[in-house]
């Protein structure tokens, strides 16, 4: 039994209105489900992905009134988003730097070029070159060029003090199998473990940077609340039940309404999520619309008058 590789990831925002002008106009990515957080529905959540919403593109928000991240250990540190070869990276590295977007310089990190770059909100995020593997789905209505569009999520990094434990679950229960290191981009003093899941490749890896020493990080605005993992319809309920049978605290089965979810705490406390692929965004939506209307999972529907009042407009 083998995740697919990430399914999600999704940050906080206490700025929604310049977070959707930034994702969608910025870094052309759609806006293909806006929703509320299921858990705290005065909260938008919004999922930025390519065209379709294909899985593994996803890279959402909530929107909560919170001070900034500070910086640390024990979290998820930066998000790949994935582009297609050196011109795209070129032809980002000049276009963030015409709109005064925070990017460092295009380099060779883990046998990958790579831009390192900066939300407003100082969301950290790194657009790697995948060699335009794989399948890809452009935006017609994107502002940035069909082919130099993110074409979907990369590596995901954390911070961990101490590797051990965090190995643990990731090769024990979660079937995930480590495949290389390189030096911290940043320290040059610390490792990161690289590890894969199923097909490996830059949309199926988590790096994981072991980093003794820093405080732990304090979450807020500009941080990442968890990272999801995919697995197939079919497999879901066997996660769920493998969890268990390690006993492994989770939060059990949980319907997403777009897709199923379980969640469970890695030993250094960053949290993580299986997901399954479907049944999709366009369950509710037709693909052509996704993303235009504020759209509730059907439990949520009754309140829509209360949840709709409360939310201030994005546009």
């Amino acid at each position: 039994m083998e995740l697919l590789g990430i399914h999600h990831l999704t940050a906080v925002s206490a700025n929604i209105r310049e977070n959707h002008h930034f994702y969608t106009r910025t870094m052309g990515m759609r806006l293909v489900k806006r929703s509320v957080n299921q858990d705290d529905v005065r909260a938008y959540h919004l999922f930025y992905a390519d065209a379709k919403g294909t899985p593994g593109t996803d890279l959402t928000f909530f929107d909560w009134p919170v001070p900034r991240e500070r910086r640390g250990t024990r979290a998820i540190i930066r998000t790949s988003l994935r582009v297609a070869g050196l011109e795209s990276l070129t032809w980002w590295s000049q276009h963030l730097g015409e709109l005064g977007v925070s990017a460092g310089e295009i380099v060779e990190r883990d046998g990958r070029l790579t831009l390192d770059v900066e939300d407003p909100e100082g969301q950290r995020l790194a657009l790697v070159d995948d060699d335009g593997a794989g399948e890809a789905h452009p935006w017609e209505r994107s502002p940035v060029p069909a082919p130099f569009q993110v074409r979907g999520l990369g590596p995901i990094v954390l911070s961990v003090p101490d590797l051990t434990p965090t190995d643990a679950i990731l090769r024990g229960a979660l079937n995930m199998r480590p495949v290389r290191e390189y030096p911290h981009p940043e320290s040059g003093q610390h490792t990161v473990h690289v590890f894969a899941m199923g097909p490996g490749g830059p949309a199926a890896e988590l790096h994981v940077a072991v980093q003794p020493g820093l405080p732990p990080a304090q979450p807020g605005a500009g941080g990442v609340h968890h990272v999801a993992f995919r697995t197939t319809d079919e497999a879901y309920d066997a996660w769920a039940e493998r969890l268990n049978a390690l006993r492994i605290p989770n939060s059990g089965k949980v319907d997403r309404y777009w897709f199923r979810s379980l969640y469970f705490r890695e030993p250094n406390g960053i949290l993580f999520e299986i997901a399954s692929d479907g049944p999709g965004f366009t369950v509710d939506e037709d693909e052509a619309t996704l993303g235009e209307q504020v759209v509730l999972a059907p439990f949520l529907e009754p309140q829509r008058a209360a949840i709709l009042a409360n939310l201030k407009p994005i546009d």
